[in-house]
């Protein structure tokens, strides 16, 4: 999908594990935060214990997507306040995100 005017984000999530509504909260946690910046927020549903959140930065091709969290990686979910900063850092690096902002200043 590289003709894509602005960047994607995708989050696949495990339905035997039953995340359907933790993946659609970051979803909407994402599209809050990143309205103006993605053209979408896609849910794929998986199985096997699967959550991963995956960026397509402008113009990327679909084999060309950035893993922002994988759990089988990271280990457990992400705190919605890093995933927006590792949204904001793949598709929209010069987005202000405030507070969050502020605490990674602190950390």
């Amino acid at each position: 999908m590289s003709d894509a005017p602005t960047p994607r984000v995708r989050i696949t999530y495990c339905t035997q594990c039953r995340w359907l509504l933790r993946a659609a909260w970051y979803a909407q946690e994402v599209l809050t935060t990143f309205h103006r910046e993605l053209a979408e927020v896609a849910l794929r549903p998986g199985t096997g214990g699967v959550f991963v959140v995956e960026a397509w930065p402008t113009g990327a091709a679909d084999d060309e997507a950035v893993v922002l969290w994988d759990r089988a990686v990271d280990g457990g979910f992400p705190d919605v306040v890093d995933l927006k900063r590792r949204v904001r850092d793949a598709v929209a690096p010069d987005k202000p995100l405030g507070h969050a902002d502020r605490a990674a200043e602190q950390e």
